[in-house]
């Protein structure tokens, strides 16, 4: 077994104090209480925000709601400057964005820049987007009428985003709903609210007008649903996190009728068949698995390789795995960060104690680092048994669990064995062989012979207990939309 050691190197000086100017700039919407936000690869304090309470959090709605009458009609080509204008804030802020990215939530600086691209790539596409409404006018097949369709705003939307992607989660939802017509309240997570405050503070600055989207900061996740969620003005909720705490987020939208969008849990497959390419294969599971460190909802969770190419593969992985460096994502050189807390970290041990009592065996990693920061070593786990719990839960986490198997049927079998369904993986040369298997994964994503599928111009979103709702392309467009139609009566004419 082999590990990766942590360096033990301090940041850099002049990126901390860069980080920190940002933070200092940060707005203060309220003072009453705080909560403090800690970088997770040192433990340190880096800022305390606003605790809102449950009426500070309902005169927000009131706010965003007021500001929305005015926002729903004006013209399209308005919102899309308006867009267009943040997304280009958001570009000339995005080194500051990245360091706070990094400060916050651990990913080494190159993802956090990658995420800056990423989260803007939204903000541009809902620029254009939002000049193309999508409504359309057809005959009454009886005749004697004329049936017109229109698109209008779903209303005012709460959005509730995950720790581990803050911009890139912020922007996936709140461009559609602006481009839409919709104001927001967007409640980013304890752990990491800093770069959603960040990014909204841009959006201001670009025009997005006073009170439109509101941030609330919140150590109370539960009150803060429980209220918003129940009063009348709410029209919409989109979430992305766990499938239980979705389940109770609909079940109180459901007291209302809302709209609902719902990213949940994942346990993404990985199928590397025989004739895949070994190189690629092996740089692309890489990428499913460890890009975020692991903690992403479309990490490859399980990993599936056909016993012709199995040997090959591991050992391919587990050079590239053994070779990541791991610390501070502030420093140079840095392949992963740490993860985002100390439950993240004994979640990891946990999973590496019970496979290996049954029988799996640590081809490299598997231990936690001593000193400060919430740090786990890569680790590719050999010969995992399907009843061990790092082969039936989402990881979430820089453990690459891999399995055996024969032929197509045993693999899809496998595959397919799980309640959720975000997104899966398939590794082949061959066309027939990768769409018939795509076309038999129950996910909503499929990446084929590459690890990383998401894409602003395509509809990302889960089947089975992985959700409902698209984000992302002209469907996330769609989310924010009611579609009513007008039928107009016709004269006959001579």
């Amino acid at each position: 077994m082999t590990t990766t050691a942590a360096p033990q190197r301090h940041p850099d000086p002049e990126r901390l104090a860069a980080a920190q100017a940002v933070l200092d700039d940060l707005p203060s919407a309220w003072a009453r209480s705080t909560f403090t936000v800690h970088d997770p690869a040192t433990e340190e304090m880096i800022a305390a925000v606003p605790d809102a309470s449950v009426e500070q959090a309902l005169d927000a709605v009131a706010q965003a709601d007021e500001a929305g009458r005015q926002w729903a009609g004006s013209p399209l080509r308005a919102r899309a400057d308006v867009l267009r204008s943040w997304y280009e804030r958001l570009l000339e802020s995005g080194e500051e964005l990245a360091l706070l990215i990094t400060h916050e939530m651990g990913k080494p600086l190159a993802e956090a820049r990658a995420e800056v691209a990423y989260g803007a790539d939204f903000v541009r596409w809902y620029s254009e987007e939002a000049v193309r409404p999508h409504g359309d006018s057809r005959d009454l097949p009886a005749g004697g009428a004329q049936l017109l369709t229109r698109r209008s705003p779903v209303g005012l939307s709460v959005l509730i985003t995950p720790w581990n992607f803050p911009l890139a989660m912020a922007t996936r939802k709140i461009a559609p709903a602006l481009a839409a017509g919709c104001p927001v309240i967007i409640k980013p997570a304890a752990l990491t609210p800093l770069t959603t405050i960040l990014a909204v503070e841009l959006a201001r600055q670009a025009g997005v007008p006073e009170g439109l989207v509101k941030v609330v900061t919140t150590s109370s996740a539960s009150a803060f649903s429980e209220a918003v969620l129940r009063d009348p003005r709410v029209r919409k909720v989109s979430f992305t996190g766990s499938t239980s705490v979705g389940s109770a987020l609909m079940r109180l939208a459901a007291d209302n009728v809302l709209r609902s969008s719902m990213e949940l849990g994942g346990n993404a497959p990985l199928l590397v068949f025989d004739d895949a390419d070994l190189d690629r294969a092996v740089n692309g599971a890489f990428a499913a698995k460890m890009r975020n460190g692991g903690q992403s909802c479309i990490a490859a969770n399980r990993m599936f390789v056909q016993d012709g190419i199995a040997d090959a593969f591991l050992e391919g992985l587990t050079e590239k795995m053994s070779a990541l460096v791991v610390g501070n994502g502030l420093n140079d050189g840095i392949g992963m960060g740490p993860l985002i807390d100390d439950r993240a970290v004994a979640t990891m041990s946990r999973l590496v104690a019970d496979a290996t009592a049954r029988g799996a065996i640590v081809e490299t990693g598997g231990v936690e680092f001593d000193g400060a920061g919430h740090f786990f070593a890569p680790t590719v786990l050999s010969n995992v048994p399907n009843d061990a719990e790092v082969a039936q839960t989402e990881i979430f986490g820089p453990i690459a669990a891999v399995q055996r198997f024969r032929d197509e049927d045993e693999a899809l079998a496998l595959a397919n064995a799980t309640e959720l369904g975000l997104a899966g993986y398939v590794f082949t040369e061959s066309l027939d062989r990768a769409l018939n298997v795509a076309d038999r994964l129950e996910t909503g994503i499929v990446g084929i012979n590459q690890g990383v599928p998401s894409n602003a111009a395509a509809p990302f979103g889960g089947i089975k207990q992985s959700g409902l709702g698209r984000e992302g392309s002209a469907e996330g467009l769609e989310e924010y939309q009611n579609i009513r139609f007008y039928n107009i009566a016709r004269r006959a004419t001579r």
